[in-house]
């Protein structure tokens, strides 16, 4: 994938300025405001641990609506704001915190298994296992396999 200034072109977080939302309440909604949130990350490892909270089989990282999937790195959702992901060709991520669980992700995986309670129990359950949203600092291409550098 291309990561860009403004992260992945097409997706629905691309972009280098946002409108503000609810997650920002110190600001008037729809105002412009640095994106910050352009790349949601996820790891193997903490999808297998709130599927195995849920009792499901799976979590599929789409289900979250993430954009890279790593693995290798089973405390993702702990690392500290501003750490940064090097790409092996020189691109750049930097870390802006948890993202947080919520209902949407929730919707999609108990409507894959049918049993409506999935929704709630997820954002209860995923806390700190969700993973991360980042931004892109350097552009730069990633491909399936490629080891990422976390620099602490």
């Amino acid at each position: 994938m291309d990561l860009r200034f403004g992260g992945i072109e097409g997706d629905r977080h691309f972009g280098v300025t946002a409108k503000a939302n609810v997650r920002q309440p110190m600001y008037p909604k729809g105002s412009e405001i640095m994106n910050r949130r352009q790349l949601s990350i996820v790891s193997v490892e903490e999808l297998q641990l709130i599927a195995e909270r849920l009792g499901v089989d799976e979590i599929k990282p789409e289900w979250l609506g993430a954009n890279i999937l790593i693995s290798g790195y089973p405390e993702l959702t702990k690392l500290p704001l501003g750490i940064r992901m090097l790409l092996p060709n020189g691109g750049g991520l930097v870390c802006e915190g948890e993202n947080e669980p919520c209902t949407g992700p929730g919707k999609q995986i108990a409507n894959h298994y049918g049993r409506k309670e999935l929704t709630h129990e997820f954002v209860k359950l995923a806390r700190q296992l969700r993973g991360i949203v980042a931004y892109v600092e350097r552009p730069g291409e990633l491909k399936s396999g490629d080891q990422v550098e976390i620099q602490l």
